[in-house]
């Protein structure tokens, strides 16, 4: 995908510095696979930002939490688009993105709400259910036909969560799960309208993300502008140190590593390393916020995972079949 905030590496000045680090064998490494690299430490930052949410919560309201985050999001970007756009936005590239924001601003709503009312590992783990959702989205939106095995998938991730939520057998899910789940079809929706507003048009990545962070900063600001303020003299070192993670490292960071990694790698591979996101959600969850899984929650987090899996797999080689042919129908139809 086109990005004005990279351009990709050239090919001879990679060769040239994996040459030079040839003696390093783990630099070379390193160097060699800097992509992967990155793509698993964007998809680490995001299943830490559970564990970083959730303790949030428990001290401030969830508009504050978002108020800040994208307060601090959007001066980033702002910098950047100062620094490194060479155009102007038209009308309607700012138009796509303020209704964008407007639909991420109530997934992250619904997700944050969710998140101060389950745990951190619940809820990475029925985030992820995104993967399976937004495949079925798009062939609603798109009147596209979707693989036997995504719906499969999609089965045993839902069959997932429902050990997942259960204590000692299946019982009625937390309302923070409930959120979660929600929160999981809304963006798939979410990425479905990026992907029907956005395709084939020459916008900017930079500059639709820009705009969707200023509305989701001037809607959760306003919902709770006197809890701001009051959070602004209450918060310690470690509550301010906790909002700049989620608006540098969740926000910023992620999304620069992510669109300029995909301009050096294929979709699918990106896909598949950043869909490790609720295994790293589990770990950190289990072993930094001391969450507890007991036997139904393994086997439910194994479902989870195991489903979301399958069905990106299935949905790639789906696509990977499909570009094909749409390629050759377009030059074979005449102008």
């Amino acid at each position: 995908m086109p990005s004005s905030l990279s351009s990709p590496t050239s090919p001879d000045s990679f060769d040239r510095r994996l040459g030079n680090s040839r003696h390093h064998p783990v630099l070379s490494s390193l160097i060699a696979r800097r992509v992967d690299v990155l793509l698993l430490l964007v998809a680490l930052v995001w299943g830490s930002s559970y564990l970083v949410a959730k303790v949030l919560t428990d001290t401030v309201g969830v508009t504050v939490i978002l108020s800040f985050r994208f307060l601090i999001t959007t001066a980033v970007l702002v910098v950047i688009a100062l620094i490194r756009t060479r155009r102007k936005a038209g009308p309607r590239e700012i138009a796509t993105g303020a209704a964008l924001g407007l639909t991420q601003a109530a997934v992250l709503l619904l997700e944050t709400h969710g998140i101060a009312g389950t745990s951190a590992t619940n809820a990475g783990l029925i985030i992820s259910l995104v993967v399976v959702f937004t495949p079925i989205a798009e062939s609603v939106a798109f009147r596209v036909q979707l693989p036997r095995m995504v719906l499969g998938a999609g089965v045993i991730a839902v069959v997932g969560v429902c050990l997942l939520v259960s204590e000692e057998g299946l019982v009625t899910p937390t309302p923070g799960d409930t959120l979660m789940l929600a929160a999981a079809v809304v963006r798939a929706i979410h990425v479905t309208a990026v992907s029907g507003l956005t395709r084939g048009r020459d916008q900017s990545p930079l500059t639709l993300t820009l705009v969707q962070s200023a509305v989701c900063a001037v809607v959760y600001t306003a919902a709770d502008h006197t809890g701001v303020l009051d959070a602004i003299s209450i918060f310690d070192p470690a509550q301010w140190l906790g909002v700049l993670y989620l608006g540098l490292a969740c926000s910023v960071f992620a999304f620069l590593v992510q669109t300029w990694a995909i301009q050096q790698t294929s979709a699918s591979r990106a896909s598949l390393l950043m869909g490790t996101e609720p295994v790293w959600a589990v770990l950190i969850g289990v072993t930094i916020g001391q969450d507890t899984l007991g036997l139904l929650g393994l086997l439910g987090a194994g479902f989870i995972i195991t489903g979301t899996y399958l069905g990106l797999r299935a949905e790639t080689r789906h696509r990977d079949l499909q570009e094909p042919a749409l390629l050759h129908a377009r030059h074979d139809t005449p102008a």
